[in-house]
């Protein structure tokens, strides 16, 4: 089992303070760990921005187990290993005639650590990506391999557990027909326009981003649409806007080729859902993200409170993105029990002051707004308790699973976990 110092996230703003980072071969060298180690925590593709991942104890990567095939285990459903990537496995989708629903705009990124944490696509159909799993396959505090499926009791809360209730092998996903994509980025869309008929904006595509820097108050900086093929490109012309005249990054002048193919030219699902390309390096440079979930119909006073501050977060921003999600019923979904739309910031390399501007955006949002649990945020614990509904039973649960507290750090012991 190899051994070496953890190192940092991907963004490179967390040191992750865990004495060791162990890669075990097999799930007996995982057991060991478990049996051994009074405190650990899994590591997975190190997109956190915050404490989640980390601990006091040690940090384990699934990377090096032994990965069984992309497995076909119903008509709609697919067995794919904790630790793959979205990006790794789509070609093993594609072999089997089925995909994803949606992806997240990044394909980097674990399917184990995207459900931990509720992490999502886009598209008001589509629910975040941890709503699609059927079952998931567990190692856990009792260093026994345990199963939960959809029907089973707490099936909801055991989706997005934030890796508090043990070590996920493997998750069977739910999945639909491959199909293809054509992607067209607009420009010129005013926000006036967009927030009077929201919902006819985003009902254009199977899913819709809105991208601005707060740079410009009247105009959207570009709108993503992604379609379902044959379904032709819509036309925005009513909310103002055109179709860009060039392959388009999501940070304005950046250099597009990272960026998956535009254009409205068709494509396979997984070469245009996400924004990016798996080759690449997504980022603008050094950042530091956040990001508010809240419900659909308050979108408008959230805008508004946002263009009231649009200098202070202008200054710090790279890129803020809007996308909408589909309602669920997981306890700890930032989409739990409504309709959602989520406003993602991705901020320049400046915790101080990141830090001190995050308090004022969070009192000036609606109280609905959740914060995503892979990012920053500074909401204090009672406030989380308020916006997470299901966060006490999912203590319960937590408790009755992990008594010794094996896979709770301080980020979870901060939140009563």
């Amino acid at each position: 089992m190899h051994a070496q110092h953890p190192g940092t996230n991907w963004a490179g703003n967390i040191a992750y303070g865990a004495r060791t980072l162990f890669t075990p071969r097999s799930l007996d060298e995982v057991a060991d760990l478990v049996a051994r180690e009074p405190r650990l925590r899994v590591l997975g593709s190190r997109h956190s921005f915050n404490g989640l991942a980390d601990t006091d104890g040690v940090l384990l990567s699934l990377a090096a187990l032994p990965q069984e095939p992309v497995a076909l285990i119903a008509d709609d459903v697919v067995r794919v290993p904790a630790a793959a990537r979205h990006g790794d496995v789509v070609a093993e989708l594609a072999d089997l005639g089925v995909a994803l629903q949606n992806l997240a705009s990044l394909p980097h990124i674990s399917f184990a650590g995207a459900v931990a944490t509720g992490t999502h696509g886009s598209g008001d159909g589509i629910g975040t990506l941890s709503s699609h799993v059927e079952a998931i396959d567990f190692l856990g505090a009792d260093g026994e391999l345990h199963r939960i499926a959809r029907g089973d009791a707490d099936f909801e809360g055991h989706v997005v557990h934030l890796g508090a209730l043990g070590i996920v092998v493997s998750l069977d996903i739910r999945v639909v027909p491959a199909f293809d994509v054509a992607q067209t980025v607009y420009e010129g869309v005013t926000w006036d326009a967009a927030l009077a008929e929201f919902d006819a904006l985003t009902s254009l595509g199977a899913s819709v981003s809105c991208f601005t820097t707060w740079r410009d108050v009247e105009r959207i900086d570009q709108v993503w649409v992604k379609s379902r093929v044959p379904a032709p490109a819509p036309d925005l012309s009513a909310f103002g806007g055109r179709p860009a005249d060039g392959p388009r990054h999501p940070v304005p002048g950046m250099d597009p080729t990272p960026c998956t193919r535009q254009g409205g030219v068709p494509g396979p699902w997984y070469d245009r859902l996400p924004h990016f390309r798996l080759g690449f390096t997504p980022s603008a440079s050094a950042e530091i993200q956040s990001e508010y979930l809240l419900d659909r119909a308050d979108l408008p006073a959230a805008m508004a409170a946002l263009r009231r501050m649009d200098r202070r977060i202008a200054r710090l921003l790279h890129v803020s993105e809007i996308r909408t999600m589909a309602a669920d019923d997981l306890w700890l979904s930032p989409a739990y029990g409504r309709d959602t739309v989520g406003i993602h910031l991705t901020w320049r390399d400046d915790a101080a002051a990141v830090a001190a501007l995050l308090p004022d955006i969070e009192a000036a949002l609606p109280a609905s707004a959740r914060p995503h649990w892979g990012k920053v945020f500074s909401m204090g614990a009672a406030e989380v308790h308020r916006r997470y509904p299901r966060l006490v039973e999912f203590a319960d649960l937590r408790q009755s699973l992990d008594p010794e507290r094996k896979f709770v750090n301080d980020f979870l012991a901060g939140l009563g976990l």
